[in-house]
C-alpha cells in the first residue's frame, strides 16, 4: 500500500478537514524532523502506516471518549492524533504530558496549525500527575515505557477511575507478567489493526498488590 492518507481512512473515516489537518501534521514533522528526531528514521518512509493510522486506533475503538491525558507525547503520537482527529467536538480535550522542552514546542505548533483539541503540560509527568486536577477519561502512551512503568507512572489518575489506554507491542506477555508481580489488573486486549503483532491494551481496573 502506498502510504497515505488512505491507511487511516481504511480504520477510520475522516472528513476533508481532518484530513488536510492530518496532512499539516505530517507535513510539519517531516519537517522538524531533522533537528528533533521525533520519529525514528527508519520509519518515515512509513508515516501514515506505521504512525498516524497506528494512532488513529485509539479513536476508532474507543469514539465515545472526549478527555484524554497523553503521556510522554512527543512527537504527539498518540497524543496529538487523536486531539485532531477529535478538533471540532464539544467537550473534546487531550492533555499532552512532554517534559522535552522542544518537542512541547513542536507540539504547541501543531495544535496552532491545525486547530487540535489539546493542551501541553510541559515537565515530567511523576511532577504534572502529582497535582494532577483535571478529569480525565482515558490515558494514552505509546512507546514510553514497559507496563509496569506506565501504571506506576500513571497511578494518580488511574485511581480517579480513569482508564490506561496503551500501545503495547510483540513483548506485551513477559510485560504483563512482570506488571501483574506488583499490580492486580482487570485488562481488555485488543489486537492491532495495524500490526498483528501489536495491541491496544485497555487497563480496566488496576490495584497495587501488598508488599
Amino acid at each position: 500500500m502506498t502510504d497515505t492518507i488512505a491507511a487511516v481512512e481504511a480504520i477510520l473515516p475522516v472528513s476533508r478537514e481532518t484530513g488536510e489537518r492530518l496532512e499539516r501534521y505530517v507535513a510539519l514533522l517531516r519537517k522538524w524532523q531533522p533537528a528533533q528526531n521525533l520519529v525514528s528514521p527508519n520509519t518515515l518512509n512509513q508515516i501514515w502506516l506505521r504512525h498516524v493510522a497506528d494512532c488513529a486506533q485509539l479513536v476508532a475503538l474507543f469514539p465515545d471518549t472526549r478527555r484524554w491525558l497523553d503521556l510522554g507525547s512527543g512527537a504527539g503520537l498518540p497524543g496529538m492524533i487523536t486531539a485532531i482527529l477529535l478538533a471540532g467536538r464539544e467537550g473534546a480535550v487531550v492533555h499532552c504530558v512532554e517534559a522535552n522542552q522542544r518537542k512541547c514546542a513542536f507540539l504547541r505548533t501543531v495544535i496552532r496549525e491545525t486547530s487540535a483539541a489539546a493542551v501541553v503540560h510541559e515537565g515530567r509527568i511523576e511532577s504534572v500527575l502529582k497535582q494532577w486536577n483535571e478529569p480525565v477519561e482515558r490515558i494514552s502512551a505509546r512507546a514510553l515505557a514497559s507496563l509496569k512503568d506506565l501504571l506506576d507512572l500513571s497511578a494518580p489518575v488511574l485511581a480517579t477511575g480513569s482508564i490506561g489506554t496503551f500501545h503495547k507491542g510483540e513483548d506485551f506477555e513477559g510485560e504483563l507478567a512482570e506488571a501483574s508481580k506488583s499490580w492486580s489488573l482487570d485488562l481488555v486486549r485488543h489486537k492491532s489493526m495495524i500490526d498483528e503483532r501489536s495491541s491496544i491494551v485497555e487497563i480496566c481496573r488496576a490495584e497495587r498488590r501488598s508488599s
